[in-house]
């Protein structure tokens, strides 16, 4: 949702100045005021078997209105609505403040709502970075090359274990991984007698 700043080829323009301008679907003004968040689910399946059997209906035939209950982040259960509120409110205005100065810093403002939706989604854009995605999204990059390094210690050690079951030594499979299968041994092997 960020568009990257030619200049830089690092730092990122936000859509819009505010969270409280995004056009789309979003939480905001309801964590800022606790309205109540309503909207219509349409039962496609009964739409479908109506169209199956010749029936014509209406828009909203097969439509509910449904209400969402929002709750609060763990760290905030136990506080009071209004004050769940003002901490909203406060990351809000960190959020605002962080793009004017990205703005200020680049020249360039927010795109906005009318840019935003006179967008068409299947459009491509003009310029692409092509790169292979990572291995990990991360942070940043030291905590990448952390993850890489743990994950190809991981990766040989678990190579290495089956290796030594069929040479016969004791194996250790690393922590989280699921073993292969052993090998199937008949408990009661024929004696030949019978």
């Amino acid at each position: 949702m960020l568009a990257t700043s030619e200049e830089s080829g690092a730092s990122a323009i936000g859509l819009v100045a505010s969270p409280r301008h995004w056009p789309g679907s979003s939480s905001t003004k309801t964590l800022l005021t606790g309205d109540v968040v309503e909207g219509l689910w349409f039962d496609r399946t009964l739409e479908y078997r109506a169209r199956k059997r010749g029936e014509t209906f209406g828009k909203f035939e097969f439509a509910t209105k449904e209400t969402v209950a929002l709750s609060p982040l763990p760290c905030w259960e136990n506080q009071p609505e209004h004050r769940v509120q003002s901490n909203v409110r406060a990351l809000v205005k960190g959020i605002e403040a962080e793009t004017d100065e990205r703005r200020k810093a680049s020249g360039r403002p927010p795109m906005g709502v009318k840019a935003i939706l006179n967008q068409q989604p299947h459009d491509r854009p003009a310029r692409s970075r092509r790169s292979p995605a990572p291995r990990f999204h991360a942070r940043s990059g030291l905590v990448r090359k952390t993850l890489e390094r743990a994950y190809l210690r991981f990766y040989w050690s678990y190579r290495e274990a089956p290796r030594k079951l069929q040479e016969g030594l004791v194996a250790e499979f690393p922590p989280g991984c699921f073993p292969p299968p052993a090998s199937f041994v008949d408990p009661h092997p024929r004696t030949g007698f019978g």
